[in-house]
């Protein structure tokens, strides 16, 4: 196994990462700043209104594109697995 292969391994593992949770961060990003808009618009500050919509989000957003995420996640490591033994030799 030559350092080109570790490489490519890992900046595909990062790029799958990044994939698999940018719609997670996406949708807490956006509905932490409506909120953060709505609170400051009507000067309310309660510090659960800005958790529980950002939780109900994510979580829609977790069952929603879970499977997707599982797909990816299970097609990178069942390409690793098949490429190890080209690797090993």
């Amino acid at each position: 196994m030559s350092e080109a292969d570790v490489m490519q391994i890992i900046t595909s593992a990062m790029w799958i990462s990044v994939r698999i949770s940018a719609p997670i961060l996406l949708t807490a990003i956006i509905v932490g700043v409506v909120v953060g808009l709505l609170q400051s618009v009507t000067q309310i500050q309660e510090p659960t209104l800005s958790f529980v919509p950002k939780f109900a989000a994510v979580g829609l957003v977790i069952v929603i594109s879970g499977p997707w995420m599982l797909q990816e996640m299970v097609t990178f490591t069942r390409g690793l697995i098949l490429q190890l033994p080209n690797y090993i030799s």
